[in-house]
């Protein structure tokens, strides 16, 4: 009995540590989209920073959306920017998904959210 109580608590122990900080902690600062042009081809910036405002080192996933002019999102990408790397209570770390994504002319605004946090 001992060790399946032992077991279930070494199951659900990483859930408790994912549950210390929640998508509200993490703060987008400085979001700037860019486009330029090289030659023919368009490139997009999408650069900011995320910031851990947790109490708990953590990482987080964001989304970016562009949305043509009516809002409609025409491309969504994800990822982590810190990767696999927890980032310490009040520290940031940059990102720049524009590589993500393929430039398109109707592309007229962009939203950035954070969508999830782990503990690494």
């Amino acid at each position: 009995m001992k060790t399946l109580l032992l077991s279930a608590s070494l199951l659900f122990l990483p859930m408790a540590a994912h549950a210390a900080c929640a998508s509200t902690d993490f703060a987008i600062k400085d979001f700037k989209p860019a486009a330029s042009r090289f030659g023919s081809e368009a490139r997009l910036s999408l650069s900011g920073e995320l910031v851990n405002n947790c109490a708990e080192p953590a990482a987080a996933q964001i989304s970016i959306e562009a949305k043509d002019a009516d809002g409609k999102v025409i491309q969504a990408k994800q990822g982590w920017p810190a990767g696999t790397t927890n980032i310490a209570p009040g520290a940031s770390a940059k990102f720049d998904l524009g590589r993500r994504f393929r430039y398109q002319p109707d592309m007229a605004s962009y939203t950035v959210s954070v969508i999830a946090v782990r503990a690494w």
